[in-house]
């Protein structure tokens, strides 16, 4: 989808503040920030310094060729000294240049399977929001909730979570907030003069909170849902040469979507911020006044509705129906199918158009494409060399300790990681090196890799933490100790769920045994 990722990924750009220019010269006098200079310099220093001087027994030139590459990468990354998706580039020429792996090996990687399920669920995501089947959807979910208070905070929830499943969870907030907006602004010309009209900032919070938490939440449901899953499904074949399937991944994925999204809506409506609204007056005609805006359902929307739910049905029932029939059959061969049928297919209201141009394509972030690539690649890296099995020793600390602390020490690690860096590329990073120590502490790979790709993608307390946080703030209807406060509760909420939900829930859907690694994983 497009990019569910954090903020300072710099991949979807956030729209300027309409009531700030920015200034050309001012823009231009400083190419680089403090943050960006610094890192700029210390990523290559580290590879030098890595290259010439560390010298560990147990890891050859090669692995420590990774280990350098690794260093400058991540250091541009999280510095974000260059864009994101050109530092994602330089894999392709440090790793077979100083002998770590060979060229095929590497640019193979920027052409994985996972990289075009992505794709096409971009260009799935883009037919949904040129032709506002999004907006349909999220409208129909809010009007069948009701129109209580604590109702509509649901219906909003619902609408915004099932929406950032499929579609970037940046353009589900966006959507949603202006909607959000709108109710509010009607309850408050209902309230005039009224006792209960004191509380409708604390109501409009809750339902600003809502719809921000609710699009980060909703990614965690499927593989396409935001790029922290996606990576972890990647490097699970990279690694191990195992898959995880899309169907397989809503089996774990939507049980923790709609255990936390229930636990944050009760947060939010009696913990957070109580009302003595109970009814929002004129609410469901705001709801029917939009839904009529839209005006009846068009051709394109039910062509793009079809294609859609075509290759949902593939993705969920690919693994125990079409398994035997068409083995070689992919996730990202789905979505690519998916892709062109929506190229393919004309519209009806635009003469010499089709329900996807490919003027469409601008809308696609590729530079996610090509980071997901470069994590690739160094996760082959990984692998290849043996720098995994190397990391995996010299973390085995942790070892004699219960699995259940194990994975709540990564998990909450990875949570408040991501807060101040980009969520893929903590989740690029961390992926490799937690199933290395899982490996070195004999336990199975997936009981690290499954919370720190969920753990990477929760961040409910800063601005910087995610887009739907950014697009919260920027209403100016909450301050940064509100979301603190209200978020550092949610993001041990998310810790607590995560780790008993992958503890618990994993093993047994999966079947499979965490205190053992598998023959294929070895």
């Amino acid at each position: 989808m497009p990019t569910h990722n954090n903020s300072k990924d710099a991949l979807t750009p956030m729209p300027p503040d309409s009531n700030t220019a920015p200034d050309p010269k001012a823009a231009n006098s400083r190419p680089y920030s403090r943050a960006q200079a610094i890192g700029l310099a210390l990523g290559p220093s580290l590879f030098a310094l890595t290259m010439l001087f560390f010298t560990p027994d147990g890891l050859d030139y090669a692995g420590r060729a990774v280990l350098a590459t690794t260093l400058w990468v991540a250091t541009w990354w999280i510095t974000e000294a260059i864009p994101i998706p050109g530092t994602s580039l330089l894999p392709l020429v440090l790793l077979p240049v100083f002998g770590a792996l060979d060229s095929a090996t590497v640019t193979s990687s920027y052409g994985n399977d996972i990289i075009f399920l992505f794709l096409g669920g971009f260009f799935i995501a883009t037919a949904m929001e040129k032709w506002n089947l999004h907006k349909r959807i999220a409208l129909g979910i809010i009007d069948v909730v009701g129109t209580s208070t604590r109702r509509i905070l649901l219906g909003f929830m619902l609408a915004t979570a099932f929406l950032s499943m499929w579609v970037s969870n940046t353009a589900a907030v966006m959507m949603m907030i202006p909607m959000a907006l709108a109710i509010t602004a009607q309850v408050a010309s209902g309230l005039k003069g009224k006792p209960e009209e004191r509380d409708l900032p604390t109501f409009e919070k809750s339902l600003i909170f809502g719809v921000g938490y609710a699009g980060t939440i909703g990614g965690v449901g499927t593989l396409i849902g935001t790029p922290p899953n996606i990576i972890l499904a990647a490097q699970a074949r990279v690694l191990f040469d195992v898959e995880i399937t899309f169907a397989g991944w809503m089996a774990v994925g939507v049980p923790v979507v709609i255990l936390l999204l229930s636990i944050a809506w009760l947060y939010l409506a009696r913990v957070a911020f109580p009302t003595r609204i109970r009814e929002l007056p004129g609410g469901r005609r705001v709801i029917h006044a939009e839904r009529e805006a839209l005006g009846r359902t068009s051709f394109e929307e039910k062509a793009v509705a079809a294609v859609f739910l075509f290759a949902a049905f593939l993705w969920i029932t690919r693994g125990f129906i079409w398994a035997d029939l068409l083995p070689e059959i992919r996730d990202g061969m789905i979505a690519v199918t998916a892709a062109v049928l929506l190229f393919a297919i004309p519209a009806k209201s635009h003469r010499g158009s089709r329900i996807l141009d490919w003027t469409d394509a601008v809308n696609i972030p590729w530079g996610i494409l090509l980071l997901f690539g470069g994590g690739l690649a160094i996760a082959a890296g990984f692998r290849e060399t043996g720098l995994a099995e190397w990391i995996g020793t010299q973390l085995t600390v942790l070892e004699g300790l219960h699995l259940m602390v194990i994975i709540s020490c990564a998990t909450l690690l990875i949570l408040f990681l991501t807060e101040i860096t980009s969520n893929t590329a903590t989740a690029t990073m961390i992926l490799p090196v937690v199933a290395a120590l899982a490996l070195a502490l004999e336990v199975h790979p997936y009981a690290l890799m499954i919370p720190c790709a969920m753990a990477a993608n929760c961040a409910f307390m800063l601005p910087v933490g995610t887009p739907p946080n950014a697009i919260i703030f920027a209403t100016n209807k909450l301050t940064i100790l509100e979301m603190v406060r209200t978020g550092f509760l949610m993001n041990l909420i998310a810790a607590v769920i995560i780790v008993l939900m992958v503890y618990f829930l994993v093993p047994w859907m999966w079947r499979m045994d965490f205190s053992a690694i598998p023959a294929s994983f070895r």
